[in-house]
């Protein structure tokens, strides 16, 4: 079973200011018309010392933006380019939100608080810098599936409405608005070395890359690794094994995140960022989640070769501190035989059967994605009806036996959750119409009980 956040005294620790003066840009959070606490995340707010808020103290800080004790002094929008569906674009940066203050965990993590729809910034690019309410419980029901499904994500932290009336073309408006809060493990993307390349500067990008690998420790470059003691070749190696990690996670889950943009990608393996998201109603490789999204390059099949692609563009950067082309290669060919053995292992875990550490597990994995489309079946109701091997989709099934305690927890004997189309519109349906929160948090409730009797996922060591 997964054990709760560990609870530990506020730890500030604002390590990004040595990096500021390049890194970002300081900002001052909107005026907003009304702050109205809509969703506090107490489980992750006791993992880094701030449970203790009573609500009018939570306001101040997440709705008005009232810099936390000994931490950043004033937020910082942070400075980044990115490729967007393949397209370099260097007129980025966060142009709705910014990384408002670091905290460490019980276990020494540096974590950010960073938000979504906090206003304006010099990267808004005439957009309006807010959030709507339904992006914002959208990202509450993303963020917490994926974490009980055992993928490395961002935290929905906190939920403020603002009182202002959107206007958006892609759902009914007037909508409401609403500022997030969400806690991540950093908030260095790919993209932000990117900026560092094209902006030629040597000297920060090899700060960066110490920062990064002081901050965000991980296992060293492998045994034989082509200069496998240069830091941006150990780093480079890190994020290939958290990003095809974080791949393998997408597709256990059946999830298919939209928008796999360089900009979106953080060099903790960790996923975020979440627009236009979908989970599968059914196994299908051509699935995609964004209408705009025209040629399905971020497809549900196609979300491992789009990240690798992305790992890529992170070796191109690091030419400026590595200019021999092959040991950024060796680190990219890692990708691919990490991500399959990432997914048999998750896939496997999933479905409470012990792994055989063989050729056995690849054939498993094919079996379970044929029996899925053949059988016109979402993963949800996949995983959930033969967890544990209490039904058979086949002969390949004999040689696994279930892990001990796999049918033991009572989530396993009713309904799974899912956060399929119909039943977001449903959860969002009863907040707009009647204000009325008590079906998400149900639902809610309910993920993380699916969370609690899954456990732990079978993660390589150094990754979170």
């Amino acid at each position: 079973m997964r054990a709760e956040p560990q609870a530990i005294a506020y730890t500030p620790d604002p390590q990004i200011l040595a990096l500021a003066d390049w890194l970002g840009d300081p900002v001052q959070a909107a005026d907003f018309p009304q702050t109205r606490l809509r969703w506090r995340n107490d489980r992750w707010a006791a993992a880094v010392g701030l449970a203790g808020l009573d609500d009018a103290a939570w306001l101040d800080h997440f709705g008005r933006f009232a810099p936390l004790a000994e931490n950043l002094p004033q937020p910082l929008a942070l400075r980044y380019h990115g490729h967007q569906f393949r397209h370099f674009n260097p007129d980025l940066g966060d142009g709705r939100g910014f990384l408002f203050a670091q905290l460490r965990d019980a276990s020494g993590r540096l974590l950010d608080l960073g938000t979504k729809g906090s206003g304006t910034t010099p990267y808004s690019r005439q957009g309006d810098g807010r959030l709507t309410l339904k992006g914002a419980m959208r990202e509450i029901l993303a963020t917490e599936m994926l974490e009980a499904l055992g993928a490395n994500t961002s935290k929905s932290f906190s939920v403020v409405e603002t009182g202002e009336a959107l206007w958006r073309g892609d759902e009914p408006s007037p909508t409401r608005s609403a500022v997030l809060t969400r806690l991540s493990h950093g908030h260095i993307r790919i993209g932000t070395f990117q900026r560092l390349l094209v902006v030629d500067e040597a000297d920060s990008m090899a700060a960066l890359v110490d920062y990064c690998l002081t901050q965000f420790p991980g296992p060293p470059a492998p045994d034989g690794a082509p200069m496998g003691d240069h830091p941006a070749i150990i780093l480079l190696h890190q994020v290939v094994e958290r990003l095809a990690d974080m791949a393998a996670s997408y597709g256990a889950a059946g999830f298919v995140h939209g928008v796999l943009n360089t900009d979106n990608m953080n060099i903790t393996g960790e996923s975020f960022d979440y627009g236009p998201w979908r989970w599968l109603p059914k196994w299908d490789a051509g699935f995609t989640a964004a209408y705009f999204d025209h040629q399905g390059l971020y497809a549900f099949g196609r979300q491992a070769e789009a990240i690798r692609w992305n790992c890529g563009q992170l070796a191109v950067a690091l030419r400026l501190l590595v200019p021999d082309t092959p040991p950024l290669l060796a680190a990219l060919e890692r990708f691919d035989p990490l991500y399959q053995a990432a997914l048999a292992r998750r896939v496997l875990w999933r479905l409470g059967l012990e792994p055989k550490g063989d050729e056995r597990d690849a054939r498993l994995l094919a079996a379970s994605g044929a029996f899925m489309r053949e059988a016109d079946l979402s993963p949800d109701a996949f995983f959930h009806a033969y967890r544990g091997g209490r039904a058979s989709f086949g002969a390949v099934m004999e040689d696994y036996a279930p892990v001990d305690g796999a049918l033991d927890h009572p989530a396993w004997h009713e309904p799974p959750p899912d956060n399929h189309y119909e039943t977001v519109e449903q959860l969002w349906l009863a907040i707009d119409r009647d204000d009325d929160w008590g079906p998400l948090n149900a639902h809610i409730a309910r993920i993380r009980m699916l969370g609690h009797a899954l456990g732990t996922a079978p993660i390589p060591h150094g990754h979170r």
